[in-house]
Parts: structure tokens; C-alpha cells; sequence
């Protein structure tokens, strides 16, 4: 009975776990649909950028095998280039992973690809992935100087900027 109602906060899609699934249910962000539609849904609904924050929902656009793209949460910041990660569905179907290592393979230091570590392999390999960026849910706590780097570079109007200095 218990597993029953446990269930929905984890729906299933074939009865394997879904990142999308997960992301949600342990982050702030609540959006619908494959991974790599999540960060064009999040623009104008969520702040968005490229660096990593706890909280954050890391996104990753269709490649390759990954068709369906990947999304995972940041559960702590380790360095520039460095973080860990909780997320399903990477290393085997269904399986959730908690701080799991990633790091920025990008040459411009930007988050724009990255390596994840693979428990079947138990090494991060030698596949680089592309992220779209970090989706920073409601309780994601983020200074003046990042809201005005989110969305990749795009910079937000100063009354925007004016009234987050005021609510900081």
C-alpha cells in the first residue's frame, strides 16, 4: 500500500524512472514534457544561465543517443569547473544517482559541455554532452551580478534589475 502512494510523485514512463520525473520532484522547477524542451520553457517563467547553482536544474538538449535530452539537479557546487549532480535515468533505466561528479569539458570555461560520471563504467569518460544551461527554480538563491548574466549572456532591463536590488 505504501509503495501505491508513493507512486505518483514518481510517475514512470514504461516503468522505468524518468529524468524529467525526478528533476522535478527534487527541484523547484516544475516543468512538463522531454528534457530537451525544458530550457526553452523556462524562458520567461524561470531565470535562466550558465553557471551552476544549487538547486538548479542543469539542461541538456537532444544528442545523439540522448534523444530525448537530460536533465538533472545541482546538489553542490564544487569548483569552477567541477559540481554534483542528482538525477535518474543515466547510468541504467530507472536508476537514480546522487552526487554524481560533473565537470565543464568546455574550452571557453562556460558549461556548455560537460562530462558526467557513469556507474556502469565507473569513470567520466570519454563523451562530452552539450548543455543548454541552468534553470534556476523560486528558492535557487542567486546575487545581482548573476541575475544579469542569466539567459546566456542576455542582459535584463534596469527596472528589472532595480526592483531585485531592492527585494535583495
Amino acid at each position: 500500500m505504501l509503495t501505491m502512494l508513493a507512486t505518483p510523485a514518481f510517475a514512470q514512463s514504461g516503468g522505468v524512472l524518468q529524468c524529467v520525473t525526478y528533476a522535478r520532484a527534487v527541484s523547484d522547477v516544475d516543468l512538463r514534457g522531454n528534457a530537451y524542451s525544458w530550457w526553452a520553457q523556462a524562458q520567461g517563467r524561470y531565470a535562466r544561465g550558465d553557471a551552476p547553482r544549487v538547486g538548479a536544474v542543469m539542461a541538456m538538449p537532444s544528442f545523439a543517443g540522448m534523444r530525448n535530452g537530460h536533465v538533472a539537479k545541482v546538489s553542490k557546487v564544487i569548483s569552477d569547473r567541477e559540481i554534483l549532480l542528482d538525477h535518474a535515468n543515466w547510468s541504467r533505466p530507472g536508476m537514480v544517482e546522487r552526487n554524481v561528479r560533473a565537470i565543464d569539458v568546455s574550452a571557453k570555461g562556460d558549461w556548455s559541455r560537460v562530462r558526467i560520471w557513469h556507474a556502469g563504467s565507473r569513470d567520466l569518460g570519454i563523451t562530452s554532452y552539450p548543455v543548454s544551461g541552468f534553470i534556476y527554480g523560486r528558492s535557487t538563491p542567486m546575487t545581482i551580478a548573476q541575475v544579469q548574466r542569466t539567459d546566456r549572456g542576455g542582459l535584463l532591463s534596469a527596472d528589472i534589475l532595480a526592483l531585485a536590488a531592492r527585494e535583495g
